[in-house]
C-alpha cells in the first residue's frame, strides 16, 4: 500500500544554476542523454485506431512516423529515407494506404518499414533491398499511452517504469478516450514546466480559482524521489470537482471510490509526461522541448467513452478550468525564463512546499553527470 507524506526540503537546497536554463550546450546534452535515451510519451493508441493511421513524433532534430501496421502492431519509424536521407512524411497525421513513399526518388516502404521498391536500383552492384529498411525506435504501450525510446539498446519499459505499471489501475486509463486536445507554445525551458507542475506554493497567488477548490498545502506524495514524482491533493469540500463550476457533472471513472473521490493525483513522469488523475477524468500534458527557451505542451482530457456518448455531454466545465489554469502557469513559467535570463540571477533557496522540485533537480543532475 502506498504511503503518503510531505516531501521535505533539506537544508541548503537551492534552485538549479542559470546555465541549466540558458546554455545551448547543456540543451544539446539533454537532447542526447535524456530525450535521446529515455522513454518518451508521444501519444495515445486511439490515435492509431486502424492500420495505416499515423502521427509524427518530433523530438529535437528527430522525426519519427508512429503508425499501426497491417499486422496491427504499432511501430516508430525514423522519418528518414534510406537512399539520401530525405524526410519522407511532412503531414503531422494521416493514413497510409499500404505503403510509405519518399517524395524525392520514390523509394517505397511497407508499413513495417521494409524497403519494397527502389526505382532504377536493379542494376546497382550488390544492392539488396533487404539491407535498407527504415530504421526504428523501440515502442512501449501502457494504459493506452504510446511511448518511444530512441536509444540503440534501451532498457525495457517494464524495467524502467515498474513503479508505475499497476499503480493507476483503478482509473482504467487504457479504456478512456480523448475528449479534447489543446496545444500550447511556451517561451521557456522544459524543466520550468515540470517544476511548476510539481508544487502548489504558487497556487494562492497564481491560481485563486484552483486554491478555492484544493488547499495549496494539502499535498501528500507517495513517489518522492527518482524519475517519478507526485501524489495527491485534497478537495476543500467533499463532492466538489476541478471544474469552472466546482460541481460534478460526470460519473466517476473506472473503480475510483471512497476517499479518492475527494482527491486529485498529480505525477511528473520523467522527462516529458505530467499525469493528473481526477475522480471523473484524466488530464495528461506532453512536453516537447523545441529549444533552450522554447517548448510546446500538448494537453489532453480523457473521459470514459460511455460518458462521452451520454446525451448532452460537454467537457467544457473541466477543460475551461484547466485551460485557464494552464495559461496562468505558462505565464509564470515564461516570467521565470525571463528572470533567469538576467545576468543578476543566482540560485535561490527552495521553500518547504517545494520538496519535489529539489528531488527533480537531484535526479536531473544524476542523469546529466
Amino acid at each position: 500500500m502506498a504511503v503518503y507524506t510531505k516531501t521535505s526540503v533539506p537544508s541548503g537546497a537551492f534552485t538549479l544554476p542559470r546555465e541549466c536554463y540558458m546554455s545551448g550546450e547543456i540543451f544539446a546534452r539533454e537532447s542526447q542523454k535524456i530525450f535521446g535515451e529515455r522513454w518518451l510519451l508521444v501519444g495515445r493508441e486511439e490515435q492509431l485506431a486502424r492500420p495505416g493511421e499515423y502521427f509524427l513524433a518530433n523530438i529535437g532534430q528527430e522525426s519519427l512516423i508512429v503508425l499501426r501496421g497491417q499486422d496491427d502492431r504499432i511501430r516508430a519509424l525514423f522519418n528518414v529515407c534510406r537512399h539520401r536521407g530525405t524526410r519522407i512524411c511532412t503531414e503531422s497525421s494521416g493514413k497510409f494506404t499500404g505503403s510509405i513513399m519518399c517524395p524525392y526518388h520514390a523509394w517505397t516502404y511497407g508499413l513495417d518499414g521494409r524497403l519494397m521498391a527502389a526505382r532504377n536500383m536493379d542494376g546497382v552492384p550488390d544492392f539488396d533491398k533487404g539491407n535498407y529498411p527504415l530504421k526504428q525506435a523501440a515502442v512501449a504501450l501502457w494504459e493506452g499511452f504510446v511511448f518511444i525510446n530512441m536509444a540503440e539498446r534501451p532498457q525495457s519499459f517494464e524495467a524502467t517504469h515498474g513503479a508505475l505499471l499497476e499503480r493507476f489501475g483503478r482509473w482504467h486509463i487504457g479504456d478512456l478516450r480523448i475528449a479534447k486536445t489543446i496545444v500550447y507554445d511556451l517561451g521557456c525551458n522544459w524543466k520550468l514546466i515540470v517544476q511548476n507542475y510539481s508544487e502548489c506554493y504558487h497556487c494562492p497567488l497564481v491560481h485563486p480559482a484552483l486554491d478555492k477548490l484544493t488547499p495549496f498545502d494539502s499535498g501528500r506524495n507517495d513517489l518522492g524521489e527518482g524519475p517519478y514524482l507526485g501524489g495527491y491533493m485534497t478537495m476543500r469540500t467533499s463532492g466538489s470537482r476541478m471544474s469552472m463550476s466546482g460541481k460534478a457533472h460526470y460519473p466517476p471513472i473506472g473503480e475510483v471510490s471512497g476517499e479518492e473521490l475527494d482527491r486529485v493525483y498529480y505525477y511528473a513522469i520523467f522527462p516529458n509526461m505530467l499525469l493528473s488523475l481526477e475522480p471523473d477524468y484524466v488530464m495528461v500534458h506532453r512536453i516537447e522541448p523545441l529549444g533552450v527557451d522554447r517548448s510546446t505542451v500538448t494537453c489532453q482530457w480523457l473521459f470514459d467513452p460511455k460518458t462521452i456518448a451520454m446525451p448532452g455531454f460537454d467537457s467544457a466545465d473541466a477543460v475551461d478550468f484547466w485551460d485557464m489554469t494552464n495559461r496562468q502557469d505558462w505565464h509564470v513559467c515564461e516570467l521565470s525564463q525571463l528572470g533567469i535570463s538576467s545576468r543578476s540571477y543566482t540560485p535561490g533557496p527552495y521553500a518547504n512546499q517545494e520538496g519535489l522540485l529539489y528531488q527533480f533537480d537531484r535526479y536531473y543532475r544524476s542523469v546529466m553527470e
